[in-house]
C-alpha cells in the first residue's frame, strides 16, 4: 500500500471541496463518478415540487464501484484516470489523471464519499473520514450561490432543492456517522488533518 485515503464526506454545500484545497493534498473528486443523464437506472424524486426530476441526491445516481476502482489505483499505484464529470450538463466530459507525486495521503471528497469509508477500512486504505458540517443556514446559502454562480440547476430548481436538502441536513450527517465518518467543522478537520501529515512526516 503506497498511500492511503482521508475521507471528507458531508452535505452538499458543506465546504468540502474548500478544504480540500485548503489541505494541499492530492484530491480525487468522487462526485466525478456520477451517472450521465439518459442512464434508464437513475432515481427519480417521486414527491414534492421536484416530482418527476432525477434525483441527484440519491446514491443510486452514483457509481460506488468506479469510485472504488479509483481508489484502489492510488493506493497502490499512487496514480489513476478519472470522469470528467459536468454537473451544469449531467454528462461525462472525457477524462483526467490524478497522480499522487509520492504523497503517502490523498483526500477523497464528495457528497457520496461516506460511502466508501466501510470497504477503504476493511481495505486498509483509510486514514481518516470525517462528515463536514456547518450550520443548516450557512450551508444552505452556499450551495445555493455556488448552484447559481455555476449554473449547475434553473434558479427554480435550485431553491427548491436547496430547501429540500436544508430539512434533510441532520439525516446526512448522522448517515455519515453511521457509516463510520466524524462530524466536525471545516476548521476542526483542517487541524485534525495537519497534524495526521506532520506526524507521518515525522516518523518518516
Amino acid at each position: 500500500m503506497r498511500a492511503r485515503m482521508i475521507v471528507l464526506a458531508g452535505p452538499s454545500g458543506a465546504g468540502k471541496s474548500r478544504l480540500a484545497e485548503r489541505l494541499g493534498l492530492p484530491v480525487l473528486t468522487l462526485d466525478d463518478f456520477y451517472k450521465s443523464e439518459g442512464d434508464p437506472t437513475l432515481p427519480l424524486i417521486t414527491t414534492g415540487a421536484n416530482a418527476g426530476l432525477v434525483d441527484w441526491d440519491h446514491p443510486d445516481s452514483w457509481l460506488p464501484d468506479d469510485a472504488l476502482e479509483a481508489i484502489e489505483q492510488l493506493c497502490s499505484d499512487g496514480r489513476t484516470e478519472v470522469p470528467d464529470y459536468d454537473i451544469g450538463l449531467s454528462q461525462r466530459r472525457g477524462s483526467h489523471v490524478v497522480e499522487l507525486g509520492g504523497s503517502r495521503y490523498f483526500v477523497a471528497e464528495g457528497i457520496f464519499a461516506q460511502e466508501v469509508v466501510r470497504p477503504a477500512r476493511e481495505r486498509g486504505q483509510l486514514a481518516a473520514a470525517y462528515c463536514v458540517r456547518q450550520h443548516r443556514v450557512v450551508t444552505f446559502w452556499r450551495r445555493l450561490t455556488r448552484d447559481l454562480r455555476e449554473q449547475r440547476k434553473p434558479p427554480l430548481v435550485a431553491v427548491r432543492r436547496g430547501l429540500a436538502l436544508m430539512r434533510d441536513q441532520k439525516r446526512v450527517v448522522e448517515h455519515a456517522v453511521a457509516l463510520g465518518c466524524e462530524p466536525v467543522s471545516p476548521d476542526q478537520a483542517y487541524a485534525a488533518v495537519s497534524a495526521l501529515v506532520t506526524h507521518t512526516s515525522a516518523d518518516a
